[in-house]
C-alpha cells in the first residue's frame, strides 16, 4: 500500500456534520446529572446577574428622586446579594464541568487507544506513527474547552438571551425592536464565514499532523541523524513544515477574529441607535432610568451573543479534530475474530500451509500458492535472500495479516476461524526488532505472562543466559529500562526478549533472527537454552547466520515467495544447490 509520508496531507474534507456533534453528546449523556446540576447553577447565576439593570432603574426612577435612603440601601443590599449568589453558582459550575470535561476526554482517548490496539499491521504500515499519535493527544485535548465551557455556556447563553429579551420588552417594546433589528446583520456575517472557517481549520489539522509526524520520526532517529551529521538538513525540513503550518494557521485565526469584532461593532451600533432614538424619537416618553436600564440590558444582550460566537468558533475548530478522532475510532480492524470463531484448544503443534498466496499490495504477491507441513515438535528453519517471504510466513501463521488465498491450519483448525487471543496466547514470538517497554527488566520479561512469579522470571533468564549480565547491573532485575531499552546493548535487549518468550511457555515458537546481535561466545550458551526450549514445541526459526540452524529438522530455502529447496542441513549441502552456495559464501 502507498504509505502516507510526513509531507503528504491526509485528505478529510467532509462538510460540517451535525451527526459528529451528536456523537460527541453520547459521551456526555452518562454524566447528565452533573450537566443538569451545572446548568441549574449557571441559570441561577445568570438570572441573579440579570437583575442588576432593573434594580438600577428602580433606584434612578424611584429611590433617588424621592430621596429614600433606606430604599436605596435596600436595593444596594439586594444587588450585592445577587452578585454573591451569581459568583457562588458560577464557581460550582466551573468545578463540575471541568470534572465532566476531563471524564469525557478520558473516555474518548480510551476508545481511540483501544481501537489502535486492534488495528492490523497494515494500518501502521500505511502512515507515520506521529500522525496516529497526534489524534490520541493533541486532537483529544483540543476538546477540553468545548466540553468544560462551551456546551453549558450555550444553554445558559440561550437562557440569558430569552430572559434579557423579556426584560427589554417589559421596559420598552419600541426600543427592543430597534435593538433586535441588528440580528439579521450578524447572522449574515456568520453565514458568510462558516464554510471558510471550516476549511481553514481542516487545513490547519493537516499541516499540524504532518509536522508532528516528522517530529516523531526525527526523535526516533536522532542517533542516525547525528551519526550522519544531518542536523542542518533536518532542521530545514522541519522549518518548512513549521512554516506550512503557520501559513495555514494565520488565515484560520484571521477568520476567527472576524467574528467577535463584528459582534462588538454591531453591538456598539445598536447602543448608539438606542441613545439617538431615545433622545429624539421617544423624547419625553422614556425616562432616564428606563433608558439607562434598557441600555444595560442591550449590553448584556450582546454579551451572550459574543459568547455564542466564541462557542461557534470553538465548535468549528473542534469539529475539524473530531472528524479525525472519530475517523480513527471508526477504523475497522481488518484482522478480527470471525462471527463463528471458536477458541483454539490446547494445540500439539501441527502446522500446514495449503496453497497460500499473499501480498502486502494488490498486484504484488509475496507468497505464491505456498504448501508445506510441519509436524508437532519439529524445528523448521527458513533461509533465503531479503524479501523472499520468510517473515511473511510467520506473520500469516500468527495472523497478523489475512491471507488472500488458501488456508493456514494448526492441528487442523483454520486460523481464520479461531479467536485471535486463543491463537496468539499459544505462540511465543520473538521478532527481529527486540522491543522493550519502559519499566523494569522484571516487568519486561513478565510482559507475556503476568501471573509468573519472580522465581519463574529468573529461571527463564537463566535458561537463555540473560541472568549473568542482569546480575552485574546495579539494581539487577529492578533496573529501569528506558523506552526501547536504549540503556542496554542490542545483544542484551535480545536476551531479555528471549527470556520473555521462554517464560510464556508457548506451544509454537517463532524466532525471527533471534541471535543476530549476540556475540559468538554468548550464542553458544544461548543455543543450549534454545535446545531445551525447542523440546516438545513446533518451532520456526528465521536465520541468516546458517551456523545457528544446523540441527533444524528441516530447512526451507525460499526465493520469491516459493520454497526452492527443503531438507536437513547435510542434505542441502550434498545437493549443492542455492543453500550450499549461501553456506559456502558465509564460511568463506
Amino acid at each position: 500500500m502507498a504509505r502516507n509520508k510526513f509531507d503528504i496531507d491526509e485528505e478529510l474534507d467532509e462538510e460540517f456534520n451535525a451527526a459528529t456533534i451528536r456523537r460527541l453528546l453520547t459521551y456526555i449523556l452518562p454524566h447528565h446529572k452533573k450537566v443538569l446540576f451545572a446548568v441549574a447553577m449557571m441559570l441561577l447565576s445568570s438570572a441573579a446577574s440579570l437583575t442588576g439593570p432593573y434594580l438600577v432603574k428602580i433606584a434612578l426612577d424611584s429611590a433617588i428622586p424621592q430621596k429614600n435612603v433606606w430604599r436605596l440601601a435596600e436595593l444596594s443590599l439586594i444587588y450585592l446579594g445577587f452578585l454573591i449568589l451569581s459568583g457562588v453558582c458560577l464557581r460550582q459550575r466551573i468545578k463540575i464541568m471541568t470534572e465532566m470535561g476531563e471524564s469525557v476526554i478520558y473516555e474518548i482517548r480510551k476508545d481511540v487507544f483501544e481501537t489502535l490496539q486492534k488495528l492490523p499491521f497494515t494500518y501502521y504500515d500505511s502512515r507515520p506513527h506521529g500522525k496516529i499519535l497526534i489524534r490520541v493527544t493533541n486532537y483529544v485535548n483540543s476538546l477540553g474547552d468545548l466540553l468544560a465551557n462551551g456546551i453549558i455556556n450555550l444553554i445558559t447563553d440561550l437562557f440569558s438571551l430569552a430572559v434579557i429579551v423579556v426584560f427589554m420588552l417589559l421596559i420598552d417594546v419600541h426600543l427592543s425592536l430597534i435593538a433586535l433589528a441588528w440580528m439579521p446583520v450578524l447572522l449574515g456575517v456568520v453565514f458568510l464565514l462558516k464554510n471558510k472557517q471550516r476549511r481553514a481549520w481542516q487545513a490547519v489539522s493537516r499541516k499540524q499532523s504532518n509536522m508532528n509526524a516528522y517530529l516523531h520520526e526525527s526523535i526516533s532517529g536522532v542517533k542516525v541523524t547525528q551519526s550522519f551529521a544531518r542536523e542542518a538538513e533536518n532542521a530545514n525540513i522541519f522549518r518548512r513544515l513549521n512554516l506550512e503550518y503557520r501559513q495555514e494557521w494565520m488565515p484560520a485565526v484571521r477568520i476567527i477574529f472576524l467574528i467577535w469584532p463584528s459582534i462588538e461593532t454591531i453591538s456598539v451600533a445598536s447602543v448608539l441607535m438606542i441613545y439617538v432614538t431615545g433622545v429624539t424619537w421617544f423624547a419625553g416618553s422614556v425616562s432616564l432610568g428606563t433608558l439607562i436600564a434598557f441600555v444595560g440590558y442591550v449590553w448584556r444582550f450582546w454579551q451572550p451573543i459574543t459568547s455564542l460566537g466564541n462557542f461557534y468558533n470553538s465548535l468549528v475548530v473542534a469539529a475539524a479534530y473530531l472528524e479525525r478522532i472519530f475517523e480513527t475510532i471508526d477504523e475497522q480492524p481488518v484482522v478480527f475474530d470471525h462471527p463463528e470463531a471458536k477458541p483454539l484448544p490446547r494445540i500439539a503443534g501441527h502446522v500446514e500451509f495449503r496453497d497460500v498466496s499473499f501480498g502486502y499490495e494488490p498486484g504484488h504477491p509475496v507468497l505464491h500458492r505456498l504448501n508445506f507441513a510441519a509436524q508437532p515438535g519439529q524445528t523448521i528453519a527458513m533461509v533465503g535472500s531479503t524479501g523472499a517471504g520468510k517473515t511473511t510466513i510467520i506473520s500469516l501463521l500468527s495472523r497478523f495479516y489475512n491471507i488472500e488465498q488458501g488456508q493456514v491450519l494448526i492441528d487442523g483448525h483454520d486460523v481464520q476461524r479461531v479467536t485471535l487471543h486463543s491463537l496468539r496466547s499459544q505462540m511465543g514470538i520473538m521478532l527481529q526488532d527486540s522491543f522493550l517497554f519502559s519499566g523494569t527488566i522484571m516487568d519486561n520479561i513478565r510482559y507475556g505472562r503476568l501471573d509468573a512469579t519472580d522465581e519463574e522470571v529468573i529461571a527463564a533468564a537463566k535458561a537463555v543466559h540473560a541472568h549473568d549480565f542482569i546480575e552485574t547491573l546495579a539494581e539487577q532485575y529492578a533496573t529501569q529500562v528506558n523506552e526501547r531499552g536504549v540503556r542496554l546493548s542490542v545483544g542484551q535487549r535480545q536476551l531479555i526478549s528471549f527470556a520473555r518468550t521462554m517464560l510464556a511457555d508457548p506451544r509454537i515458537l517463532i524466532l525471527d533472527e533471534a541471535t543476530s546481535s549476540i556475540d559468538t561466545e554468548t550464542e553458544i550458551k544461548v543455543q543450549n537454552g534454545i535446545a531445551r526450549l525447542l523440546q516438545g514445541r513446533t518451532s520456526f526459526i528465521i536465520a541468516h547466520r546458517l551456523s545457528t540452524i544446523r540441527n533444524a529438522d528441516r530447512i526451507f530455502y525460499l526465493e520469491h515467495g516459493n520454497i526452492l529447496e527443503t531438507g536437513t542441513h547435510d542434505e542441502l549441502l550434498n545437493r549443492k544447490g542455492a543453500y550450499y552456495t549461501m553456506y559456502a559464501a558465509q564460511m568463506m
